[in-house]
């Protein structure tokens, strides 16, 4: 894969998914099921969510539809019974799956037309949607594992740091290099 407008994207999947794996990672077994109210998604059906929509998204996305048949949106917002070793294996398989439709993909792919719900999308549309999908979720996962976790370590620019944070990367040459 050139370093193309794939390569980014592969990158800020990454970053995502290395996001999510972390506030999984910092929350306690027993605080995976937490919702803030009755309408809020707890981190195991984010999880849940998230991976279904990997699953049916990306599964033979170049030839099928990207809404699955067998794809129940609305059971992912029915809270499983999942321990937190099975939320980490479902989160794991989506993002596998996700990665094998991705990276071998080509410059050219990038026009050819894919569907969700039966609206056409390039491939490049198809992918920013997902990013932009994702990427909300992920957020709600790292914000609920840092409200449920005691000891909470940032996965971003520490408080009262940003000074050192950008002392550092303006101490380096000015050059092309991924914010990852």
């Amino acid at each position: 894969m050139e370093n193309t407008y794939l390569f980014s994207a592969l990158r800020l999947f990454k970053y995502y998914k290395s996001l999510g794996d972390a506030a999984i990672l910092r929350c306690d077994a027993d605080k995976i099921h937490f919702k803030l109210n009755e309408e809020s998604n707890s981190m195991a059906l984010l999880v849940r969510h998230i991976s279904g929509n990997m699953m049916s998204r990306w599964t033979d996305f170049m030839t099928t539809d990207g809404e699955k048949p067998w794809r129940n949106r609305d059971s992912e917002f029915a809270d499983p019974e999942w321990d937190k070793e099975t939320l980490i294996a479902q989160w794991e398989k989506g993002w596998v799956t996700l990665f094998a439709a991705i990276e071998p993909l080509e410059a050219e792919d990038l026009e050819k037309v894919v569907y969700i719900r039966n609206e056409g999308h390039t491939v490049m549309e198809a992918i920013n949607r997902q990013i932009a999908h994702y990427a909300y979720h992920v957020g709600q996962v790292v914000f609920l594992a840092k409200a449920i976790t005691t000891e909470w370590e940032t996965l971003s620019i520490a408080r009262n740091k940003s000074t050192d944070y950008n002392a550092d990367k303006f101490s380096r040459d000015k050059g092309k290099r991924h914010f990852i």
